[in-house]
C-alpha cells in the first residue's frame, strides 16, 4: 500500500509539473529578442511591409523583434532556415505562398503543411509589368507585339526561378502567345536597380516600381489583380488587355512545427493586433498592397487550398521543364 500510494503521488505530482510547465513558459515568453526572417533582400517590398509588422509585433510582445534577411531561391532558402529552427518561439519569419509550388516541384524539402506553424496571413500584393520610360514599348500591346516580333529576345527580371513574378509573368505570356527570355534575380530589388539601368527590358514585381513610376522613371504596362489598383487606376489589368491571367500571393508569418500551444497563441496574437496596425497599414499602403488578414488555422486552410491548385498549374505550365531550363 505504500509503494502504492508512494507512486500514485509520484504520478500526480509528475502531471501537475506537466501541466504547469506550458504555463510558465507562456507566462514568461518573450524573455528575449525574436529574430524575424525576411526570405527577400533589404529594401525590396516584402522586407519593407514584414519590417514595420515586425515593429508593431514588437510593440504586443514587449521584446524587440529583429528582422533578419535571408534571400536567395525565390525566397526559399530563408523559409528552409525559418523551418529548421528550435521550436521556442522565439524565431518567426514571412512564408511565400510559393512554397506551396515549390514543395511539389523539389526545389525546397519541406512539407508547407507538416513543417510549418501558420500564425496569421497579412496583406497582399501589387503585382505589375514596368519598362523605363524611354521604353519604345508605350502599352502592352507594344510589348507583346515586340516580344512576337523577335522571339526569346525581349527580356524581363524577376525575383526569382519559379517564384509568383515568374510564374505569373509565363502564365501571361502563355496567353498571349509570346517567348520572353527571363533573367532571375535573388529578389525584385536588383531587379529593379537592372531595370533603371538599362540592363533588362522590362520588370515582373510586386510594387517596387511604384515610387519610380510616380516619378516618371518607369511606365506600368499593366497589374496583375482582379481589378485596378487605387493608386493606379490609368494602368489596365491583364484582364483589361485581353488575357485571362490573375495573379495574387499574399504575405504571411509562421514558424517552426512544435510550438507550445501557449507560445503559439502570444504570437498569433501579437501578429493579429499587429496587421491591423496604423504603422503596417501605412507602409501597404505605399506599395498599394491591400490587408488581407486571417488567422493562423484560417491561413492553413488558405495554403492547402493554394496547394491544390498549384497541382494543377504545374503541368498546365509545364513548369518542371522551366525549371530545369532555368
Amino acid at each position: 500500500m505504500r509503494m502504492q500510494r508512494r507512486h500514485f503521488l509520484t504520478s500526480t505530482l509528475g502531471a501537475a509539473i506537466a501541466g504547469v510547465a506550458p504555463l510558465a513558459r507562456a507566462n514568461t515568453f518573450p524573455a528575449r529578442p525574436i529574430t524575424f526572417i525576411c526570405p527577400w533582400p533589404a529594401g525590396g517590398t516584402s522586407d519593407m511591409t514584414m519590417r514595420a509588422l515586425a515593429g508593431a509585433a514588437a510593440q504586443v510582445l514587449g521584446q524587440t523583434v529583429v528582422v533578419e534577411n535571408k534571400s536567395g531561391a525565390s525566397g526559399m532558402l530563408g523559409l528552409k532556415a525559418l523551418a529548421s529552427a528550435a521550436p521556442d518561439g522565439y524565431t518567426v519569419g514571412q512564408i511565400p505562398i510559393s512554397v506551396a509550388r515549390f514543395a511539389q516541384l523539389g526545389s525546397v524539402q519541406l512539407d508547407p503543411m507538416k513543417d510549418l506553424t501558420y500564425l496569421a496571413r497579412t496583406s497582399g500584393q501589387t503585382f505589375g509589368i514596368a519598362v523605363r520610360v524611354d521604353s519604345p514599348h508605350q502599352t502592352l500591346k507594344d510589348f507583346v507585339a515586340a516580344a512576337k516580333a523577335a522571339p526569346g529576345r525581349v527580356t524581363y527580371g524577376s525575383a526569382g526561378i519559379g517564384g509568383a513574378t515568374h510564374v505569373g509573368m509565363e502564365e501571361f505570356a502563355a496567353a498571349a502567345g509570346i517567348e520572353l527570355n527571363h533573367i532571375p534575380y535573388k529578389g525584385g530589388a536588383p531587379a529593379l536597380q537592372d531595370l533603371l539601368g538599362g540592363q533588362i527590358d522590362a520588370l515582373a514585381d510586386s510594387s517596387s516600381w511604384a515610387p519610380h513610376v510616380k516619378a516618371g522613371k518607369l511606365r506600368l504596362l499593366a497589374t496583375w489583380g482582379a481589378q485596378r489598383t487605387r493608386e493606379f487606376p490609368d494602368a489596365p489589368t491583364l484582364r483589361d488587355a485581353g488575357f485571362d491571367v490573375v495573379v495574387d500571393a499574399p504575405n504571411g508569418v509562421g514558424a517552426p512545427k512544435g510550438l507550445d500551444p501557449a507560445v503559439e497563441q502570444k504570437l498569433r496574437a501579437a501578429f493579429r493586433t499587429a496587421a491591423a496596425s496604423p504603422e503596417f497599414a501605412a507602409a501597404c499602403a505605399k506599395i498599394d498592397a491591400p490587408l488581407m488578414y486571417l488567422d493562423g488555422p484560417d491561413y492553413a486552410q488558405y495554403v492547402a487550398g493554394v496547394y491544390r491548385k498549384e497541382t494543377q498549374l504545374i503541368d498546365k505550365l509545364k513548369l518542371r521543364q522551366l525549371m530545369n531550363k532555368g
